[in-house]
């Protein structure tokens, strides 16, 4: 079975194809023959070494990739039958060693894996599983009512749009960051109102919501720069970790959606939205295996819209 790894941490360079041995499912789990896989900059932290202490504990290579999509080619003992040999469907994946997205073949825990939704392709449907679930998770944590305000920055990205687009869905209202080039696009996402991105843009949100938003979920990883942004009270999410210093009474929390990898019904509600036309899957570019270190190369020089997606 071919799959994209490592053995060595650097640049994009380092990704070979590489030959892993068949897997098999076991109770509870399903195999996907892996169709498609999409490149995130989470992929990059397992190639660049950013996560190299973790990964002693397995041995090389090393797979990236935290979503797929594929057909189902095997299941295990007691898998619900909400699944069937030969079905199409998506998944989230938290790598460990060589289990990774960016591979033919998987096997999942079946909370992992829901049907693809209708009409769309393998490419389009593995841009939802881990960049959906996330967003889903800021919103969680966030636990803002219809008619409350939401600041989301990072708006044009993957995670960032899908925020927008499940806030809109959910009655808030939203405040969003783009720039000039992609203010059209974020609009279309849904956002209400679309701010200039940049590091100053605490003060441009506080331009329309004077007294601060109820909530901001920053894609942009803005950190303490945009946490003026909220009122005192409010809510802040962050996907990278990153928790804040108390103060105004603000609720710090840091999104990291390993910990909704087995939410079926998040993920199948998900499925629900994009079938229902509220939420709208981007791919920005395929690429063959052969190429993923120039999918890896693309992502890093930044400005992509959508995913870029590996196609096996």
């Amino acid at each position: 079975m071919r799959a994209v790894g490592l053995f060595t941490h650097g640049g994009p360079e380092v990704l070979k194809l590489v030959e892993l041995p068949e897997v098999h499912a076991g109770p509870g789990q399903v195999r996907i023959r892996i169709h498609a896989a999409t490149v995130n900059p989470t992929d990059v932290g397992v190639r660049n070494g950013t996560r190299a202490e973790q990964q002693k504990a397995d041995p090389p290579p090393y797979v990236p990739g935290m979503e797929a999509a594929g057909i189902v080619d095997e299941a295990g003992g007691g898998v619900p039958n909400r699944f069937k040999v030969g079905d199409a469907v998506m998944a989230i994946v938290v790598p460990k060693g060589s289990h990774g997205a960016y591979r033919e073949q998987i096997v999942l825990d079946a909370l992992s894996v829901v049907r693809a939704p209708a009409g769309k392709t393998h490419p389009e449907a593995c841009t939802l599983p881990m960049n959906g679930l996330t967003a889903r998770q800021s919103l969680d944590l966030l636990k803002l009512s219809p008619g409350q305000v939401i600041a989301v920055t990072g708006a044009a990205g993957a995670y960032g749009g899908y925020v927008v687009q499940l806030a809109k869905a959910e009655g808030l209202t939203v405040i969003a960051d783009a720039s000039e080039k992609d203010e059209p696009l974020v609009a279309a996402l849904g956002a209400d109102i679309v701010v200039r991105r940049g590091d100053d843009v605490a003060s441009r949100i506080r331009n329309h919501f004077p007294q601060g938003v109820d909530g901001l979920a920053d894609g942009a990883v803005l950190k303490e720069l945009v946490i003026p942004a909220v009122r005192d009270g409010g809510a802040f999410t962050s996907v990278r970790g990153f928790q804040g210093i108390p103060q105004r009474d603000i609720q710090f929390t840091a999104t990291s959606v390993r910990t909704y990898a087995q939410e079926f019904e998040k993920l199948d509600r998900l499925r629900q939205q994009v079938e229902a036309g509220k939420i709208t899957l981007r791919v920005a570019e395929i690429y063959p295996p052969e190429r993923a270190a120039d999918a890896h190369r693309r992502l890093e020089a930044g400005g992509t819209r959508g995913r870029l997606v590996i196609q096996f």
